[in-house]
C-alpha cells in the first residue's frame, strides 16, 4: 500500500507542476496579446479621432485594418494551438524535456509573430499619414509603448 501512496503522490505532483506550467503559459502569452490590444487601441482611437483623415486616408486604413483583423485571428488560433502542444509535451513528459523544450520555442515563436504583425501593421498606417499626422501618431505609439513598460 506505501507504494500506491507514493505512486500517487508522484501523480499529483506531476499534475501540480503540469497545472502550473500551462497556467504559467497562459499567462505569458495573455501577457503578450494583451500589450499589443492596449496600443493598437490607443492608436486607432488616435486615428479615427483626432488625425482628421481624409476620405483616401480613411479607406486605406480600413483596408489595412481588415487584412490586421484577419492575419491577427490566424495568429491567435496558431498561438491557441501552440498552447496545446505544450501542454501536450508537459503530460507526456511530465518534465522540461525535448518535446517542452520545443513546444515553448514554438510559443515563442508565435509570440515573436504576433509582434511582429502589430509593428507591420502600424508602419503600414503611418505610411498613410502625412507629416505632420505622422508626427502625432509617433509620439503616441511611443507613449503608450513607454507607458506599458513603467
Amino acid at each position: 500500500m506505501g507504494s500506491t501512496m507514493g505512486s500517487r503522490g508522484r501523480l499529483l505532483l506531476i499534475a501540480v507542476i503540469a497545472f502550473a506550467a500551462a497556467a504559467a503559459g497562459v499567462f505569458v502569452a495573455r501577457t503578450v496579446m494583451d500589450t499589443p490590444r492596449k496600443s493598437e487601441s490607443e492608436v486607432h482611437a488616435l486615428l479615427h479621432d483626432q488625425l482628421k483623415l481624409d476620405a483616401a486616408q480613411s479607406a486605406k486604413i480600413e483596408a489595412l485594418e481588415a487584412r490586421h483583423a484577419m492575419r491577427k485571428k490566424a495568429l491567435e488560433l496558431e498561438m491557441r494551438a501552440a498552447n496545446a502542444r505544450l501542454a501536450e509535451a508537459i503530460q507526456a513528459e511530465h518534465g522540461y524535456g525535448p518535446k517542452v523544450t520545443e513546444a515553448v520555442d514554438h510559443v515563442h515563436h508565435v509570440m515573436g509573430e504576433m509582434q511582429k504583425e502589430v509593428l507591420e501593421h502600424l508602419f503600414a498606417m503611418r505610411a498613410v499619414l502625412d507629416p505632420e499626422q505622422a508626427s502625432i501618431f509617433d509620439r503616441t505609439v511611443v507613449k503608450a509603448l513607454t507607458a506599458e513598460a513603467r
